[in-house]
């Protein structure tokens, strides 16, 4: 009786942390090894922003801090590998190769797009290796579309892996949107207001990306409407940011 009496407490005082914590703080909403694989992909559409823009300083400056950010991330995961390490130090490779051609089309190897890609693909891979089974991809996936709505918007189609057609590495729009969609609608916003504002973002994602056709090689939109990478990477950044900011 003494035990049950004393436990009794114990149990309501659990039960009532529980109950204060937003929903998202109990399903952790993105892993540092999610969070690195985001930041790889933002850093990508970093570059590709600086390259279809003009080389504007703001945007240069931009990808110098998205590859630091990228850095600290992988310096601070719980565990590494020989493969994270290599795919992480190719990637800075290409993105700085991206802008040592300077910002004249004419000068960038017709190869270079699918070895940035490529580049990509395989530190996300690593990342993924490194991930707890369960873990939100949500994030990761957005930036990853961003990064081929923007790729679609300045340099061509970006080349998926599509060895991989049961992960996201290995998946476009098609697959993709529904899949951050139905994630996002399992969420409980009455118990966390601010995922309102964060759906209402994705609304507006929702309706540009699922017009970017990737099936098509035309590189027109299904609507036939111009590409807007600019607004797409701005509404990719602020949700992914508040997405990530829930696991903190």
């Amino acid at each position: 009786m003494r035990f049950e009496s004393l436990l009794r407490p114990l149990l309501l005082w659990t039960l009532g942390v529980l109950v204060s914590l937003p929903p998202l703080a109990v399903a952790e909403a993105a892993s540092p090894q999610v969070q690195a694989q985001a930041y790889a992909s933002r850093a990508t559409s970093s570059l590709l922003l600086l390259r279809g823009e003009g080389f504007q300083n703001s945007h240069r400056q931009r990808l110098e801090n998205d590859i630091q950010t990228l850095a600290a991330a992988v310096q601070s995961l719980p565990q590494s590998s020989d493969a994270l390490r290599a795919s992480h130090l190719e990637l800075v490779t290409q993105l700085r190769r991206g802008v040592s051609f300077g910002p004249s089309e004419d000068n960038v190897p017709w190869g270079y797009p699918q070895e940035l890609a490529k580049a990509l693909r395989e530190f996300l891979h690593a990342a993924r290796q490194l991930a707890h089974a369960g873990d939100s991809e949500l994030s990761a996936k957005v930036e990853y579309l961003a990064v081929q709505y923007l790729s679609r918007s300045y340099i061509g189609s970006f080349e998926i892996a599509r060895e991989q057609p049961d992960t996201y590495l290995g998946q476009d729009e098609r697959l993709l949107v529904p899949a951050v969609d139905q994630e996002l609608a399992t969420l409980d916003a009455k118990a966390d207001p601010a995922l309102t504002k964060l759906r209402v973002r994705w609304e507006y994602l929702k309706a540009a990306l699922s017009d970017m056709n990737s099936k098509s090689n035309t590189l027109q939109s299904v609507s036939g409407r111009p590409f807007a990478p600019i607004t797409v990477d701005r509404h990719s950044r602020a949700l992914t940011q508040q997405w990530m900011a829930q696991s903190r």
